[in-house]
């Protein structure tokens, strides 16, 4: 799409769906500890205008749980893309709800106090609202305080009746990788008229439905404004540009602990798959060397003298021991 279709486009919509302008937001001073309050889906969808950016991002673990913890953040997403960063599988629709059970347990092990929201994989709410109500409520006995749900619309009757059972469910629109099939890959969404009248009619059915708040992932900047603009509930971008309500990060991307190359919405933070690959040739150097384990790390018996004398020299003799009876 050439970039005079896209500010036609852009203006069209404009006037199709009016969105109050934005004022400038005030200058909001840093809470003198991480969190000002303890994060829950009222809260959270309460932080709407307030001009505090939401963070969240992904853990599968306790130890993440644990990092996500002190780092800080507000939500942690146990997200279904464990398929692809822990379990090495090409796509999410490898997952299962055991799955997501078995790391969401995990992340609730570590007593984190970020709210835990958990993605519901493919096919664990797309036979029925009393499949969906059933996992849903597995992965809250399992810890997680709310559900993620992808798509929009046709989602509704699942996400009303997992409300119904009193669990909080955030959306999510745009790049919905459990249809990577029939979106015909990892593509960016909304780039026409007609994708971006489909996002805007999604983002306000969720809201009616009573999400707490949406997740926007792989849209242009300006539809992810727009987008943001047009509910009363909170946008969390994802490759959505700056101007959503907050941002996630899938935890191995930003803190670098794969080689592959990032999407473009990606910054990351930290190298630590080169680090450790380093810090375990180290170690391997150092065993093969001999100087692992030193003298100081190795366990000492105040007096093997008088061990040996007592036991008899025999009993450091190296030849097999018969277990022959009389």
């Amino acid at each position: 799409m050439s970039s005079q279709g896209s500010h036609e486009a852009e203006a069209q919509m404009s006037r199709l769906y009016p969105v109050a302008a934005r004022s400038p937001e005030p200058r909001v001073e840093a809470a003198s500890t991480p969190y000002p309050d303890d994060p829950s889906a009222p809260r959270i969808r309460g932080r709407k205008g307030s001009g505090r950016p939401i963070v969240m991002v992904t853990a599968y673990d306790a130890p993440g749980g644990r990092v996500a913890d002190e780092a800080g953040v507000d939500l942690i997403l146990v997200g279904d893309s464990l398929a692809m960063v822990v379990l090495g599988y090409d796509d999410t629709l490898q997952v299962t709800v055991d799955d997501m059970v078995h790391h969401t347990a995990a992340v609730a092990r570590a007593k984190p106090r970020p709210m835990v929201v958990a993605d519901l994989p493919w096919m664990s709410y797309h036979t029925g609202t009393p499949d969906a109500v059933r996992n849903a409520a597995r992965l809250v006995r399992a810890g997680a305080q709310a559900v993620k749900v992808e798509g929009g619309r046709k989602r509704v009757p699942v996400i009303e009746a997992i409300l119904d059972a009193e669990i909080p469910v955030m959306g999510h629109l745009g790049l919905t990788p459990q249809s990577v099939n029939a979106l015909g890959g990892f593509r960016v969404q909304g780039k026409d008229l007609d994708g971006v009248r489909r996002l805007l009619e999604d983002a306000r059915s969720l809201e009616a439905a009573g999400c707490f708040a949406i997740v926007l992932e792989a849209v242009p900047d300006v539809v992810g404004q727009m987008l943001t603009d047009s509910v009363g509930i909170p946008t969390i971008g994802i490759g959505a540009g700056p101007h959503c309500d907050g941002q996630v990060l899938v935890y191995h991307d930003l803190l670098g602990m794969h080689d592959a190359r990032p999407a473009k919405f990606v910054r990351r933070y930290a190298s630590l798959q080169r680090d450790a690959v380093e810090a375990l040739r180290s170690w391997a150097q150092d065993v093969r060397s001999g100087s692992f384990p030193s003298d100081s790390e190795s366990y000492h018996l105040a007096s093997t003298t008088d061990i040996r004398e007592a036991l008899g020299s025999h009993s450091f003799d190296s030849r097999p021991v018969s277990l022959s009876h009389p």
